[in-house]
């Protein structure tokens, strides 16, 4: 009985292949843009998947997470969701961020339906901005 207890109280998280070739990327802003004011539209781009909202399970789909400041999570876990990890579960590819002062870094992570890196994991190389 404590056994299947266990089972239940700890979840497992089952990983969704990626296909060859699978690539995400940033379209804009590119390394080293400074940006005014801090506002802008990130904008993702994704190649050999499809995109797909959270919760729909679907094969070779997934959705953007952006991780700002911050390096990759663990990759067999779900994406954290906080400040420094935007999760666009609606199926964005655009979105409108603002940051504050400084510079910054901007990396993407393909989550699948579950909000779980897939494997292997796609990720965008890391970029830096700098607001004035």
């Amino acid at each position: 009985v404590a056994a299947a207890v266990l089972a239940i109280a700890t979840p497992s998280f089952a990983v969704e292949p990626s296909p060859e070739g699978a690539k995400v990327y940033i379209i804009w802003p590119r390394d080293g843009t400074v940006i005014k004011g801090g506002k802008f539209w990130l904008r993702m781009g994704l190649i050999n998947m499809g995109i797909a909202p959270a919760g729909v399970v679907k094969a070779e789909t997934g959705h953007h997470h952006v991780l700002i400041d911050a390096e990759l999570p663990p990759l067999d876990e779900p994406i954290p969701n906080d400040s420094n990890h935007l999760h666009f579960g609606k199926g964005q590819t655009e979105a409108r961020i603002e940051l504050a002062p400084g510079t910054h870094t901007l990396q993407l992570l393909l989550g699948d339906a579950d909000h779980t890196p897939h494997n292997p994991p796609v990720y965008s190389e890391k970029i830096t901005v700098v607001v004035p």
